[in-house]
């Protein structure tokens, strides 16, 4: 409360609820759970490492609520990772958004159609995509005047931020030249180097055993203090393992196709699908516990792999052949599901 920074930034919290009318007063009731708030903190930083901005947030104690009582179903407002990848890929013209209480703007954006929480306005002069995640927007449109005008609309109903071209998102750098946008995680990868403590590690092919088989009965159980460490890590790790492939090789294939004449763009649609392929596996019995198999699966866009897959199959394969049949059938459906995309 002392410092001024961040005094400043709750105050612009503040009013933004004020401004959006996010609460109303009434009296508490006997046997109803109070849920009471906290603030929480964020510094914004560039991908440099160069401080953005500071960022209050005033938060409800989520822990305090009890299921069946103050919540039914928890909401994670996230997207298709694969989406991401291939929204990136669409850019056009990028305006990076700040936008609170995304519950309201979907209700002000039901003129778009919804995909999860990818939206597309398309009409015979523009092509517009909306990507929001949690506070955050992602504006692609082919008409500067058109995004300038949803900007403007946005700002009538919300306290809206423009923070112009994108530059860092979810751990996304993205630089902008005359040959178009570069895509890197250098940032994100190091930061998650630097926490585990791993920045002077040897690099290896393959870091372990690659046919190990272990069951739910070898080793010691983690203590919760080292569990925590090792959950954020295997988190961290996982998102960029989803988010981390080249995919400057679809970016070019795709805005050759953006920019081709109207009568051309069947041809070159169909020039794109063919560069679509998929390959699939399965350890038949590959967990000795239950007995199931593992199916796994990459789509690949070139020579550039832009969705993957590897888990345990529900179900019991009675024979190695019905779990490879498995495998192909999840890596059919991501297959049609990308090409329904692009």
């Amino acid at each position: 409360m002392e410092i001024p920074h961040w005094r400043s930034a709750m105050e612009l919290e503040y009013q933004a609820l004020m401004k959006n009318g996010m609460w109303t007063l009434v009296p508490p009731r006997s046997g109803i759970n109070i849920i009471d708030c906290k603030w929480a903190f964020k510094v914004k930083t560039h991908a440099d490492g160069s401080i953005e901005r500071y960022k209050a947030r005033l938060v409800a104690k989520g822990f305090k609520q009890r299921y069946g009582l103050d919540y039914e179903d928890t909401f994670s407002p996230v997207v298709k990772p694969t989406t991401i990848r291939i929204l990136l890929s669409l850019l056009l013209h990028v305006v990076g958004l700040f936008v609170s209480w995304m519950s309201r703007m979907l209700f002000f954006m039901v003129s778009l159609k919804r995909s999860g929480y990818l939206f597309l306005l398309q009409r015979p002069e523009v092509t517009m995509y909306v990507l929001v995640y949690v506070d955050d927007i992602i504006l692609v449109s082919s008409s500067v005047a058109t995004a300038d005008r949803l900007v403007s609309s946005l700002s009538v109903v919300f306290d809206v931020k423009d923070l112009g071209k994108l530059h860092y998102f979810l751990g996304l750098e993205v630089t902008h030249d005359d040959t178009g946008l570069s895509l890197t995680q250098k940032k994100y990868s190091h930061d998650l180097l630097r926490h585990a403590g791993m920045l002077m590690c040897k690099t290896t092919t393959t870091p372990m055993s690659s046919s190990e088989q272990l069951t739910s009965v070898d080793g010691t159980l983690l203590s919760s203090e080292d569990a925590t460490e090792y959950r954020s890590l295997v988190g961290g790790l996982q998102y960029l393992t989803i988010t981390r492939p080249d995919i400057s090789y679809a970016v070019n294939h795709v805005c050759q196709y953006l920019h081709s004449p109207r009568d051309a763009h069947m041809t070159v649609v169909k020039r794109i699908l063919r560069l679509l392929s998929a390959f699939s596996d399965a350890d038949w019995v590959g967990n000795a516990d239950d007995r199931r198999s593992t199916g796994g699966y990459a789509v690949f866009f070139g020579p550039n792999l832009i969705a993957w897959s590897a888990r345990k199959q529900p179900t019991v394969s009675r024979s190695s052949t019905e779990a490879e049949y498995k495998a192909v059938g999840n890596a059919t459906a991501e297959l049609i599901w990308v090409q329904s995309l692009l």
